[in-house]
Order: structure tokens, then C-alpha cells, then sequence
């Protein structure tokens, strides 16, 4: 059989299978040899790290292209009011259901008892440094958050990945676009179309690397760490994959058969893809286009619907990480003999909830932000570093809850909408070439074309 016979999920899932068998082997072989330390910083990490970057930069363009045309495609800018309230909504719903299942586990199975003080010291010594080069670059909860949604420079937000900012200027760009006489607003629709499209080849074409980039990062992680670090900090390992695990499996579910009208099981086998590459890059913001593909072609989302809410909760709607903070926070207390009341814990649930809506969807993202969380709750912040050391591998499993839930909201979006009195999400006045295009290969799970 050729290799491009079988679908690039497929062969995605495979590589990271294979990636984690060879540095499983390494590691157990070789240890901290220098030819492993070499080959992990110059040949596997860099491979991994220019897939990331090759997808990251098609974010910006594809976010920003997205949201403005589901914003104009959703015609009268009274249904924009509806739809964002519904999407907002939803959002916060399922974040604040994530964090309150985290801090149920946490007290039910109380995993900080059984870390080893020796344990606890030799991680905090080994990653010290990385937790203070996090912690001096951390933001702060409050009004300042806020304000910085607004851009004062776009084009500088782009620049520095703030998609809060990108969003916001998008929407605001898409609003007026959308209230401007049609014949006027015509010409730049089609340019921003024709971006969107040039956007989408471009990640076609690095998707064709998956295999490789992703077998890459999987083994820089195995490699480096193998099951060691697992086995020291197992039952907290355990207890967030068991909390993501349920949220997904169980929540998620119940959300897309009751808001969603779709049958989980349905649901599950067309989201595959988005579940491979969400594993494999720890990137919610890298997943995006194969979300936003996924929801156009498998789940059958009208595009200016995923256009609109996907790229919004690629950002806002991280209910893996809702579940994440909830569980560390609280463990981490535990390992440092600090008792959080039932008050403390409702407010790390709803900065659970915040940390969500404001962690950055790229892996890591949200590091920064359970530091504020752990000193506002008396926790030393630097006592990040115990879980440094599994947080990729855990990144990568709360990166699927992150992705699926948005494609969640896509499915209740589009149910909610498309049982109203007609389409009113479509803008007649506005045709969209690529609705026209041929169906897209089988195994190419980025086309948004279809």
C-alpha cells in the first residue's frame, strides 16, 4: 500500500505512535547520553518546532479572515448580537462545568498527600528556573485584561499573537464591513475571501509534514522524560487525565445529544481528525484550521457559523484547561499544606473559568496564568515547577478537550440556528466561491472547500 493511500490522520496517528515508541527506547537505552541530548536539540526538537511555527502563522490571516466573513455572513448585524450571546454563553457554561469537575476530583481522591517531600524538592530544583522565567512574565486577572482586548495597534497585536486583540479588531472590522452599502463592501469581501483561500493552501501544504512534525515532538517529549517523571507525580498524571476524560467523554456527549442534536457517537468518529492533530501539536490555535475544516465538511456547520465561533474558541473556550487549573491549583496547595475553604475554591473554579477565556492557545499557554492563581490563593508560585515536567504530555490531552469543545459550540450553534424560522445566519448579498468548489480528497482533513 502507498504511504498516499492512507489517510493523513491516519498517518499522523501512526507517527505519533512511533515517535513515542523511539524515544521511549532512547531514553530507556540511552539516558542522558550526550549523542541523545544532541540529537533531541538539534535534529527532532528544531523539525517539531518549524511545523508548529508553519502553522502558527497561518493563525493570524485565517482568524482574522474568518471572523469577518461570518460576521458579513451573518447579514443583518442583529444576528450577531444573538449568535455571540449564544456562543458567550455556551462558552462560560461549559468552562465553569469543567472547573467545578476538576476541584470535585481533587477533593474526592486528595492526590498532594501522596507526593514524596523528596520527590517535591528534586523537581522544584530542577525546574526553578523555567517556573521563575514564567512567573516574571505573567499576567494579572483584573481590569488590565480587559482593557487590553481593545488594541491600540492591530497590525502590533498580530504581531505578537494576542488573539484576544486580533478577535476583537475582526469583529469590530466585520461589523462595519457588514453596514456598509453592499456594492461597496463587495470588492473587499472578495480580497478577504481570496485570503482565506491562499490561507487554506498553505496549511494543505504544511499538513502534508504532519507525519514528520508531529513524530518529532512526540519524541523530543518520551525521550527526554520516558515514564519516570510519570510514575513520581502518577496520581496527579491520573487524576487530570481522568478529569478530561470524563469532561469529554461524559459532558461533551451529553452537550452535543441535548443542545447539539447529533448523536455522540456520530460525532466522535467525524471529529477524528481534529482529535489526531490537537494531540499531536498541544495547540489549539495550530488545530484551527483543521477544526474549522472539519466542522464545514464533516459536521456539516455552515461556514459562516464555524467561521465565527471556531476561531473565537480556539481562544475563549478552553474547557481542558478549565478542568487543568482546577485539578493543579488545588493539588499544589496540598503538596504545600495550604487548606483552601470552600470560598477560595469557588473563586479558583471561576478564575478556572477566566484562565479559559485568557490563556494563549498555544502550548504552555496557560502556565502563566495558574501562577497569578496559585498566589492569590497563598500557594507559592514557583511551585509550578513540580509539574512542569508532565505538562506537555498533559498539554496534549487537554488540548483535545479544548478543540472538541468548540466544535461542541459549532454543532448547538448551527442546531440552535438552523432551527429558527430559516437560515439567518446566510447573507444572501454575498456569494461565496468556495461553497461552489469540487468536494476536497478524502484524506486532506484542511480543505475548507466542500
Amino acid at each position: 500500500m502507498k504511504t498516499a493511500s492512507i489517510p493523513l490522520h491516519t498517518r499522523i496517528l501512526l507517527a505519533l505512535f512511533l515517535g513515542a515508541l523511539a524515544g521511549l527506547a532512547v531514553h530507556s537505552l540511552a539516558g542522558e547520553a550526550q549523542w541523545t541530548i544532541w540529537l533531541t536539540d538539534n535534529i527532532a526538537a528544531p523539525v517539531g518546532e518549524i511545523f508548529l511555527r508553519l502553522l502558527l502563522m497561518t493563525v493570524v490571516p485565517l482568524v482574522f479572515a474568518s471572523i469577518v466573513l461570518g460576521v458579513t455572513g451573518l447579514g443583518d448585524v442583529r444576528n450577531l448580537g444573538r449568535v455571540g450571546g449564544k456562543t458567550l454563553v455556551y462558552f462560560v457554561a461549559s468552562s465553569a462545568i469543567a472547573a467545578a469537575l476538576g476541584i470535585i476530583l481533587v477533593n474526592l481522591m486528595d492526590p498532594g498527600s501522596s507526593l514524596d517531600p523528596l520527590v517535591r524538592a528534586a523537581l522544584l530544583e530542577d525546574f526553578r528556573d523555567q517556573a521563575s522565567s514564567m512567573q516574571a512574565g505573567s499576567p494579572g486577572f483584573g481590569v488590565d485584561m480587559l482593557v487590553n482586548i481593545v488594541p491600540r495597534n492591530p497590525v502590533e497585536a498580530a504581531a505578537n499573537m494576542d488573539m484576544l486583540a486580533v478577535i476583537f479588531f475582526a469583529l469590530v472590522f466585520g461589523v462595519a464591513l457588514a453596514l456598509i452599502p453592499r456594492e461597496r463592501a463587495a470588492p473587499l469581501i472578495a480580497v478577504i475571501e481570496s485570503l482565506g483561500d491562499v490561507v487554506i493552501k498553505i496549511i494543505e501544504m504544511v499538513m502534508r509534514l504532519a507525519p514528520y512534525g508531529v513524530f518529532a515532538l512526540i519524541f523530543v517529549v518520551t525521550s527526554r522524560f520516558g515514564w519516570s517523571l510519570l510514575a513520581q507525580l502518577g496520581v496527579y498524571v491520573v487524576l487530570v487525565l481522568l478529569g478530561l476524560t470524563l469532561h469529554t467523554v461524559v459532558t461533551l456527549s451529553l452537550l452535543v445529544k441535548f443542545f447539539g442534536g447529533m448523536k455522540p457517537l456520530d460525532f466522535w468518529r467525524r471529529s477524528r481528525a481534529v482529535i489526531v492533530t490537537a494531540f499531536a501539536t498541544s495547540s489549539s490555535s495550530a488545530t484551527l484550521p483543521t477544526s474549522i475544516a472539519v466542522a464545514e465538511r464533516e459536521l456539516k456547520v455552515p461556514p459562516t457559523l464555524a467561521g465565527f465561533v471556531l476561531p473565537l474558541g480556539a481562544t475563549m473556550n478552553m474547557n481542558g484547561t478549565a478542568v487543568y487549573v482546577g485539578i493543579t491549583v488545588l493539588f499544589l496547595a496540598q503538596v504545600f499544606g495550604v487548606d483552601l475553604t470552600l470560598g477560595q475554591q469557588v473563586v479558583v473554579a471561576m478564575l478556572g473559568v477566566i484562565t479559559a477565556i485568557g490563556a494563549a492557545g498555544v502550548p504552555g499557554g496557560s502556565l502563566p496564568l495558574i501562577m497569578v492563581i496559585l498566589a492569590s490563593v497563598g500557594v507559592p508560585p514557583e511551585g509550578i515547577a513540580i509539574i512542569l515536567g508532565v505538562d506537555r504530555i498533559l498539554d496534549m490531552a487537554r488540548t483535545v478537550t479544548n478543540v472538541t469543545g468548540d466544535l461542541t459550540a459549532a454543532v448547538f450553534l448551527a442546531h440552535s440556528e438552523t432551527s429558527r424560522a430559516g437560515p439567518t445566519f446566510e447573507n444572501p448579498a454575498v456569494e461565496n466561491p468556495a461553497s461552489e468548489s469540487p468536494a476536497p480528497a478524502a484524506d486532506n482533513p484542511v480543505s475548507r472547500q466542500g
